[in-house]
Order: structure tokens, then sequence, then C-alpha cells
């Protein structure tokens, strides 16, 4: 048999290639809303909201996306569970381009329980989930999220407590509680943040972090809000260092309690207070600028397509973006009617998630999901929601499909 010319068996191969021949983009993103009174989480497409799906769960729930997004981590923590979702949606990178797959959610077979789980920190595709009156904290890997092998690691702390504990690198950080003595059924307050290794035994020093709350990680940097500072814990020369960012001097006496970190540069955001936010840049001076809102905060969340962005939820009902770089409000739009911090914590308020260029907000009070324009921050359209539509989370993207 006489061999074939290259140049035409490329041309067969490609001509009878059906994924060359049947490659197309697609843009997906799906969105997770947890109601604020029943255990209902509800998945629907943000393009398609006739796409929906319901799941039945113990109570309600805190969501929280594994490292791809390809599923959802549902805390109920006055029902001492974690359930998890299989997002339906996988992105593979490749460098010059992407795949996308996509299937319908459901509900991954498997779960967690133990006292009381709260804080999940998710950090080099480990999603670290802290049970509070239980005292450790369980590491799972997305893989076995995906598999329903719940088994993890556990991490022990020496004191249950209300706290953190997530993989940094070769070694484990976590709050640490005092010693102290604490009344039946009550939990310890917060001590400081110290590096474990995986085994657990304390690399260096405790650093103190006096009522220590909040935790984000942005670049090679780990942070937590402390009465006194922002304590900080990163790698340096392949050993961990930590340390203590001081509040400004011109501060309101205030704390830190909650915190957001980027992707893209290395940039923090806090509360401090009620109704101002610090913008937290490590490496500059000052290190930290203080933002005064005109109302109370409700919510903030990061732009992670425009990393210099974060848009602010406030109590009298507008919606802010705040330059990160300027640490300034650089435009408002009224969304909602005001939703009162006063009261309990848990009361149903709005709550934010982002899809590329678009913001989604949680309207309780209205039963509807909010959609604005990220650049003009107009409202372009709602989403009819039953019950009380509360904790969201976004998860999409775009992609070839084969």
């Amino acid at each position: 048999m006489r061999p074939i010319p290259l140049s035409a068996a490329l041309l067969a191969a490609t001509v009878a290639s059906p994924a060359m021949a049947q490659d197309e983009e697609a843009t997906l993103w799906r969105l997770f809303v947890a109601d604020q009174a029943t255990g209902t989480v509800t998945a629907l497409d943000l393009d398609a909201p006739e796409n929906r799906w319901t799941f039945e769960l113990g109570g309600p729930a805190r969501l929280y996306p594994t490292a791809s997004g390809e599923a959802v981590v549902a805390v109920q923590s006055d029902d001492d569970r974690v359930d998890f979702l299989s997002s339906g949606i996988a992105l593979d990178g490749h460098g010059d381009h992407a795949d996308i797959r996509i299937e319908d959610p459901a509900q991954i077979e498997g779960n967690l329980t133990g006292p009381r789980p709260f804080h999940v920190v998710t950090h080099d595709g480990i999603s670290a989930i802290n049970f509070d009156r239980g005292g450790y904290a369980t590491f799972l890997g997305e893989d076995d999220i995906l598999a329903g092998s719940m088994a993890g690691a556990w991490f022990e702390q020496a004191h249950a407590h209300h706290g953190f504990a997530t993989p940094f690198g070769e070694w484990v950080v976590s709050s640490v509680a005092s010693d102290e003595p604490v009344e039946e059924g009550e939990l310890p307050p917060r001590a400081g943040l110290q590096v474990f290794t995986p085994g657990g035994e304390p690399v260096g020093e405790m650093q103190t972090c006096t009522d220590l709350h909040g935790e984000a990680i942005s670049g090679d940097m780990l942070v937590a809000g402390c009465a006194d500072g922002i304590a900080t814990v990163r790698i340096e020369d392949g050993a961990p260092v930590t340390g203590l960012l001081p509040y400004p001097d011109d501060a309101s006496g205030e704390s830190t309690g909650h915190l957001l970190g980027a992707r893209a540069m290395q940039i923090f955001l806090g509360d401090y207070g009620d109704d101002t936010l610090l913008v937290i840049s490590p490496e500059e001076q000052p290190a930290m600028i203080p933002v005064e809102l005109p109302y109370r905060e409700v919510d903030t969340i990061f732009d992670p397509a425009r990393p210099q962005y974060a848009y602010v939820f406030t109590e009298d009902g507008p919606l802010h973006r705040l330059n990160l770089l300027s640490a300034e409000i650089e435009d408002s739009r009224q969304v909602t009617q005001p939703y009162s911090m006063d009261g309990h914590w848990r009361d149903p308020r709005p709550r934010l998630a982002l899809a590329d260029d678009r913001i989604v907000l949680t309207d309780p009070n209205a039963a509807v999901l909010r959609v604005l324009e990220a650049g003009s921050l107009d409202e372009t359209g709602t989403i009819p929601l039953r019950g009380l539509p509360y904790n969201i989370i976004a998860i999409g993207g775009s992609g070839l499909t084969h």
C-alpha cells in the first residue's frame, strides 16, 4: 500500500474530527441561593432562570464554592451538618482557551456532621471547615468532595472555639483560643494566630491576636482581624513568618471582624466598626486607608474580573462601587428599600454575588433577585424566588464545548 502524503493525512484528520467541527463557545453563570428560614437551596441559570433546581437540606445554609466552583459547600451551623452540591459546571483551562462542561446541578451523596460547623476557608484546592464546638477542622480536597468521599483530614485544636484552620503551603494556620476558664456551655475567646505542622506541632511563636475574627488570603499572605490590628502570615525564604499591622493612628478604636482578599493583586478589604471599611495593602504606606460609608455596611464583595473594584451594599438601600486603588466610592445607585442593621445578625438582609459583568443582589423582603450591570450599577432585571432569598453565590464562566 502506498503511503498517504502527510498533508493529505492532516487534512483527512481535520475533516474527520467531530470535536474540531463541533467546537462552540458557551457562557453560563449559575446562581445558588439559600433561603433564610428553611433548608431550601435553589439553583438557577442566570440567563435562563426558568432552568432551576431545588434542594432541601436540614436547615438554613451558608454557601461557599470550592476551589474551581465544581462543588458548593452548604454549611448548616444550627443543624450540625454540612452538605455538598455539584454545580454542574466544570472549567478546564488550557492557556490560550478554556473548555467548559455543563450538566444539571445535583446533590452529592455523603455529608459531614459535627458540633456547629461554621467558617470555611478554601485555599490550594482544599476546603477547610471549622467545627466550632468540636475543636477541630476537616480538610477536604475538591476531588474527594465530588466523589462523595468525606473522610478528609482532621486538624485538632487545643480548645473548641469559634475560629478557623487552613492548609497554607506546607503548614497549617489556625486560630488559637485562650486557656482561661469559661462558664459551662461557653466557648473561650480567641487569643492568637499560630502556624503548625500538619501533625499539629507549633512552628515559631504564636502571634497575639486578641478577639481574632475573620480571615482572608491574597497572594502569598493570610490575614486575620484582631482587636489591635491585622495579624499576618506569609512565607519568606521557605518559612512562615507572622506579624501584626497596627490600625491607623487616627482610626476610631474599632476593630476588623470580616475580611476579603483579592486574587489578581495583593489587597484586602475589611470592615472597621459598622460604617467604615479599611483598604489594606500590606506592602504600601500607609498599609490601611479608612473609607467612611454613609450608613452601616450590610454586605461587600470583590469584583474578580475588575480587581480594582469592590461593591458595597449599605442599610439605606443603595449599592456603592468602591475603587480600591483610590480608596474612594466612585458611584452609588439606590437598589432596595432600607434594611436596618438593628436586630438579630441573621435577620434576612441582601447579599451580593458577581457573575462576570453582572451583580446579583438578593432582596428577601421583595422575594426577588435583582440583577445589575457592574459598570453602570443600573438594574437590568429581577428574578422572582419563593421564600426569603438570602445567601447567594455565582459559579460559571466561558469556554469551548466539545
